[in-house]
Order: structure tokens, then C-alpha cells, then sequence
């Protein structure tokens, strides 16, 4: 992997190909330079990251991005999982926080964008885990959606809750009008347009 495998783009900057080290075969560091005053002085928070044209990555592979600050107390440099590209998302867009100018901070303290080709199921893994933790809290994950049948199960007894009173003395034929039906539904659908999660919560 002698030869340039990526490229960087910091929002308002020209493109970067050439890593600024390269620590293995597989891993590549890629230092903004700073902006001469007066060219572009505005801190930047986002990048794009993608594979060069006609580069393609070992089969079963990913390219993980980081992005590289230095440890204030140890020598050894922090490094925060941003995503990744690979077969079939060639490029992606990716956003610092805060935003970074390296104009302003000086050459010792440039942005740093490290890049490592790692197994797929790798990188898929991390970006699956990145999405999950960026989930809202005040919504449910996926995965603890109540199902069909619960949710069924739910407007079904709301209903039954219902219509009981409607029904007829001990020892008569359980009889419902068909108005207290429409009476359930028209109450049933005002509550949803309210409130349309309440059948999602376990009451």
C-alpha cells in the first residue's frame, strides 16, 4: 500500500492525499496544515474521507476513521472512532466537535484525521455501535419495539375494557350496540392522534 489510498477534504480547504505518516502498512496520519492568515481563518467541523479513484481495499476489508489529539498528560495520543469507508460507501462525510481551527492553533497543535484498514465485520461493529449510542434516550431502540402481536394484543383488551360495560345482566346474551363500538373507536383514534406511543408503553 505504497501508493496514496485516500483523500481528505476539511470543509473550506483543499483536498489532501499524502499522509503526513504512515506508523504501519495499514494505518495512515493525516495532519491539516494550518491556513496562511486571512485565507481561511474560520474554524471547520466537518470533513469528508473517501477512497481514491481506482483504489480498491482487500477483500473482507474497511477503513476506520479517527480523529487524533494528543494526550495533555501521557505521550501516547488519543484517538475517537468517527465511522468508515469501504466497498459500497466509497466516501463519507464526518463531523468534529468542537470546530477546529489549525490556522489559529498553530502547527503543534494540528488537526490529525488517522485512517486503518481493519476487518470489516471490525468497522461495520464500531459504526453499528457509534449509530446506536447517538439513538435519542427518549426513544425506544429498535430492538425493544413492542411486536405485532403485543400491540395487537394491547388495542384488543382497550377495546374489551371498553365495550364490558355495555354488556348485558348475568344470565342474558352478551349483547354490544354498535354504537358503543363507534363510541370506542372515535375515543381510541383521538388518543392516538394525541398520544401516538402510548401503545408502546406497557400499562
Amino acid at each position: 500500500m505504497s501508493q496514496p489510498l485516500f483523500g481528505l477534504v476539511p470543509a473550506g480547504q483543499p483536498v489532501i492525499v499524502t499522509p503526513t505518516q504512515t506508523p504501519t502498512p495499514t494505518s495512515f496520519l493525516y495532519a491539516i496544515p494550518p491556513t496562511p492568515p486571512g485565507v481561511n481563518s474560520k474554524p471547520f467541523s466537518h470533513i469528508v474521507v473517501f477512497l481514491l479513484p481506482g483504489i480498491t481495499l482487500p477483500p473482507g476489508t474497511a477503513a476506520a476513521i479517527y480523529l487524533v489529539t494528543p494526550d495533555s498528560q501521557t505521550q501516547e495520543p488519543n484517538t475517537k472512532f468517527l465511522g468508515g469507508i469501504g466497498p459500497g460507501k466509497e466516501s463519507a462525510i464526518f463531523k468534529l466537535s468542537p470546530p477546529t481551527n489549525a490556522a489559529a492553533a498553530g502547527a503543534e497543535s494540528n488537526v490529525v484525521i488517522g485512517v486503518s484498514v481493519e476487518p470489516a465485520e471490525s468497522v461495520s461493529a464500531r459504526i453499528a455501535e457509534l449509530s446506536g449510542a447517538l439513538v435519542p434516550a427518549s426513544r425506544p431502540a429498535m430492538g425493544q419495539q413492542p411486536s405485532t402481536l403485543v400491540l395487537a394484543q394491547r388495542i384488543i383488551k382497550n377495546a374489551f375494557n371498553f365495550l364490558a360495560s355495555f354488556s348485558g345482566n348475568a344470565g342474558q346474551p352478551e349483547m354490544v350496540p354498535l354504537k358503543a363500538f363507534e363510541e370506542w373507536w372515535r375515543k381510541f383514534e383521538g388518543k392516538v392522534r394525541s398520544d401516538p406511543g402510548f401503545l408502546e408503553r406497557d400499562e
